[in-house]
Formats: C-alpha cells, sequence, structure tokens
C-alpha cells in the first residue's frame, strides 16, 4: 500500500511539473496499399493524401493524437507484375479517422531550445471508409455491388456483401521538430494493418466459369470479376489468409496551444 501512495504521488509530481499543452496541425503526403495486387512493394501507385490532427501533449515524452485523414490507394496487376496472367485493378477512396497514442523517446515541446527534436513511435486505432471500383472500357465501375467473387449470388449464398467499412491498428515513426515558440514540424511513417481482406476486392476463388458459358451473369459482371477471361469457377483468385494494408508517409505542421489553466513555461532553454 506504502509503494503504491509513493508511485502516486510521483505521477502527480511528474504531472504538475509536466508540459501539457495542445496543438492543431495539417497533414500533406502519400497514401499506398498492399495486397494481392500488390503483396510487397513499398510506395508502389503511391496517390496524394492529405488530412487534419489534434494533439495533448501529456508531458515532455507522452502524447495523444486524433487525426482524419483522406486519401487514394491504388493497385494494378499489370503494374505490379506479381499476376499479369490475372490482369485485375482497381482504385479506392480512403477516409480514414484515428486515435494514437504517441511516444517520443527524447524530451520535446515545442517552443524549447534544448528539447527541439524527437524521434517518436505511435500506435492506436482507426475505422475508415472505403469503396473499390475498377476501369473497364474507361469508366469506373463499383466492384462490392458487381459481387466479383460470387457475393449476394445463388452460386455462393455463404459469400455475403463487404462492409465499406473498415477497422485498422494504425502504428509507425516519425520525428518532430520544433520551428519556433509556437510551430512545430513533424515527419511520419504510418502502416495500417487492416481488418478486411476486400480492400482491392480481391480474396478468394473465381465464380464463373469464363471460358465456358455461367447463367444469369451479365458480360461486364464476367470482366470484371476475370478480365483475361481465362479462369474457371474455383480456381485462385486471391489470397484470403492475409488482410490488406495501406500505409500514408505525409509531413505535418502543426501549431501550439496553451491552455487557459496552465501557466507559460517562461525557461526557453528547457
Amino acid at each position: 500500500m506504502k509503494k503504491l501512495s509513493v508511485l502516486f504521488l510521483i505521477l502527480i509530481t511528474l504531472t504538475a511539473s509536466a508540459q501539457r499543452y495542445g496543438e492543431v496541425g495539417i497533414t500533406g503526403g502519400g497514401m499506398y496499399y498492399l495486397g494481392d495486387l500488390n503483396p510487397g512493394k513499398q510506395f508502389l501507385l503511391t496517390q496524394p493524401a492529405f488530412g487534419g490532427f489534434l494533439r495533448h501533449n501529456f508531458n515532455e515524452r507522452l502524447a495523444i493524437k486524433t487525426a482524419f485523414t483522406f486519401g487514394m490507394v491504388k493497385g494494378d496487376d499489370a503494374i505490379s507484375d506479381v499476376h499479369p496472367d490475372r490482369n485485375l485493378n482497381f482504385q479506392s477512396s480512403i477516409t480514414d479517422f484515428s486515435a494514437t497514442f504517441e511516444f517520443n523517446f527524447l524530451e520535446y515541446f515545442i517552443g524549447s531550445m534544448n528539447h527541439s527534436f524527437t524521434p517518436y513511435m505511435f500506435a492506436g486505432v482507426s475505422g475508415f471508409l472505403y469503396n473499390p471500383k475498377a476501369d473497364l472500357n474507361g469508366s469506373l465501375i463499383e466492384l462490392r455491388t458487381a459481387g466479383t467473387e460470387g457475393q449476394g449470388t445463388a452460386l455462393y449464398p455463404d459469400r455475403k456483401q463487404y462492409s465499406k467499412l473498415g477497422f485498422s491498428i494504425p502504428f509507425g515513426i516519425g520525428f518532430k521538430y520544433s520551428l519556433n515558440s509556437f510551430m512545430g514540424l513533424s515527419l511520419s511513417w504510418t502502416m495500417h494493418r487492416t481488418y478486411t481482406d476486400y480492400l482491392d476486392d480481391v480474396s478468394t476463388t473465381y465464380y464463373i466459369d469464363a471460358t465456358g458459358i455461367t447463367p444469369n451473369v451479365a458480360p461486364e459482371e464476367v470482366l470484371l470479376s476475370d478480365p483475361t477471361l481465362s479462369h474457371k469457377a474455383g480456381m485462385q483468385r486471391g489470397d484470403s489468409q492475409y488482410n490488406d494494408w495501406f500505409s500514408v508517409a505525409a509531413v505535418s505542421v502543426s501549431f501550439r496551444i496553451n491552455y487557459l489553466d496552465k501557466q507559460r513555461c517562461l525557461n526557453i532553454f528547457y
């Protein structure tokens, strides 16, 4: 009991003497995807991404950040050259909302001269909206409603349409630098381990016999499922054992917000 009391007093002392303040910022960078159409090439088909965030700094080492990020991911068998015989392609906008805890390896806060930079790492949770589409004869077609692997069809009643709402575990590393007394700069690389294998609309097997005749299937649905018209029902189309990922490499600018109930630190060297 005495040990817990001492620990509690230490935590109170550290919190009372810590630099606690908020930040509001904007982010810009690039977003890309890893999955069935690109199993391992980092930064392939990187697309623009941007967003904003709020950060609360508990002290010089710990912070929590809530962020909004909007971007685009793309995948193409013809470019990744992993399965050129499959010839699938997709693109999807990503609207992500996340909350992450951050740990600074060095003491850091905006406005300090002696503690003006630090590498850091972070992890948290996020929810995102996505909707994969494919280019078919110059038009973008929504793949979810097309049921490219038999979702919602009588042929595969156990395959349900996937949700356009996904969840992920974002984590990564970065670097923070204090530009002046009220502005900070940071670089970050965030990986999102998602809990869906349909970010690219590819996961299991073909459900049609493109080399023959499948009744009650529109010609455009056949092409969306199998553009090469060379596969039979039951043949492997994707790898359902591994979920998809997306990643964001970004630069951020943030502005310090001093809380009204806290006195400003006048020692700029600290």
